[in-house]
């Protein structure tokens, strides 16, 4: 199929068509295409790869996680085409004099290029997560950059062959 032949109604209605079926396949859940997308690759590697948990995908609106192992850990999936992850809710504000109560044990950050081609899967634990997260002052929320010091303190889990 040329795209480029289309009118744009038609490729409109061709992109619609191919979120049902990436719905009914079971890839995507929701209207988030690039965070779903990076739960079902990250999912779909761990339990495809030896010597990794398998995990299983959270019911839609768990609030903190998206996966979890048979041995009851707790994963956060986040995905990026950037250097900046989505937000992450739930826990204390800047500024707190509380600790965060810890919400999962494991955060996967899927890196994909600009065409959803999956780069990377890094892993950070709850500890590594908590020193590398920043306040995003307007989502009052929390995030990950993908820095030099966060990729060392990761777990490498795919990274796709140069």
């Amino acid at each position: 199929m040329d795209l480029l032949k289309l009118k744009d109604d038609e490729l409109i209605q061709f992109y619609s068509e191919s979120i049902k079926e990436l719905k009914r396949r079971g890839v995507l859940r929701t209207n988030n295409v690039v965070g779903d997308l990076g739960e079902h690759l990250a999912i779909d590697y761990f339990c495809k790869t030896p010597g990794l948990p398998n995990l299983a995908a959270a019911p839609v609106g768990t609030q903190n996680i998206d996966a979890i192992s048979r041995s009851g850990d707790r994963y956060s999936i986040k995905s990026t085409s950037g250097h900046v992850t989505g937000v992450f809710y739930g826990l204390e504000p800047a500024g707190s004099a509380q600790p965060d109560q810890q919400k999962f044990e494991y955060v996967l950050i899927c890196k994909f290029n600009e065409n959803c081609g999956l780069e990377a899967i890094y892993q950070l634990t709850w500890a590594a997560f908590l020193a590398h997260k920043r306040w995003h002052s307007r989502m009052k929320a929390w995030n990950l950059t993908l820095t030099k010091a966060l990729i060392a303190d990761a777990t490498i889990i795919y990274q796709k062959e140069a």
